[in-house]
């Protein structure tokens, strides 16, 4: 009830009017029937303004973080992520993040959309990077098609640690559905998962017009920060230990996790 109240009277309304957002190949989204809804992760935003152009509502995986704060502002906080459709991810690696994609498992089973950034991180310079095997295991055990979406120009609206967004066009593009049905039955071979993985990416790459790395985001971060480190030394231990941590718990052997929704983002009403 409040993901609908806040899409259709109070956010939907004002982020079409002062962001103007173009959509292309909507229709590919279907009516009804589970999906995966698997988009490029430009900027924080992106999380609120692809569902509010899909008619149907979008569940997707947060970062558990957000859902496990303590005193009056993580509550509200977690009760936020809660009402928005958004469902906590385990991003510790392993054994626990493989668990906690369990919820968007059954979001699939239950025959709705998810809603997916392969690469498991925003991108930090608008590139294109590897995307984790999650969102195959997903696309592959449900047994469901994956719709590629190009977010474009979020990250001009609200780049990585602004707050206040800059008032500006943006748009989406939905590719034609992905089938693996070719694969079923083989989710548990890695290279299937890897093959399975890197066509969706294609896809992104081809509807987004971004350049393409072949590296894990949170390393590129991780070696971003290093250089920090190297200009602002008083700053950089805290910095880097954050980027390392990060780096642990996506660039993991295991290399499950799909994404977390709101990524290292700024504060949301009552967020953290």
């Amino acid at each position: 009830m409040f993901y609908w109240f806040m899409k259709t009277f109070v956010l939907g309304p004002v982020l079409k009017l002062l962001f103007r957002p173009w959509v292309k190949g909507l229709d590919n989204v279907p009516a009804e029937g589970a999906a995966i809804l698997a988009s490029n992760h430009l900027s924080f935003s992106d999380s609120i303004f692809m569902p509010v152009m899909v008619p149907r509502p979008v569940v997707f995986l947060a970062k558990s973080e957000y859902f496990t704060g303590t005193g009056i502002k993580g509550r509200l906080t977690a009760a936020f992520f809660r009402l928005t459709n958004q469902l906590p991810m385990d991003r510790s690696g392993g054994v626990a993040s493989a668990q906690s994609l369990d919820a968007g498992m059954d979001v699939l089973k239950n025959g709705s959309l998810l809603g997916i950034y392969p690469e498991g991180t925003r991108s930090p310079d608008a590139r294109l990077y590897r995307g984790k095997v999650g969102v195959a295991r997903l696309a592959l055990q449900a047994r469901v098609p994956v719709i590629p979406v190009a977010m474009i120009g979020t990250d001009k609206v609200q780049p990585i640690g602004k707050r206040v967004p800059n008032i500006r066009r943006i748009g989406m593009i939905f590719g034609e559905p992905l089938d693996f049905s070719r694969y079923y039955g083989m989710e548990d071979d890695r290279l299937i998962q890897r093959s399975v993985t890197d066509e969706i990416m294609y896809e992104l790459m081809r509807l987004s017009g971004q350049e393409y790395v072949d590296e894990y985001a949170a390393v590129v971060k991780l070696r971003m920060a290093g250089k920090a480190q190297d200009v602002v030394p008083d700053q950089a231990p805290a910095a880097g230990h954050a980027a390392a941590s990060e780096s642990v718990q996506e660039s993991s052997p295991d290399d499950v996790e799909p994404t977390v929704a709101g990524e290292d983002g700024p504060e949301v009403p009552g967020g953290s």
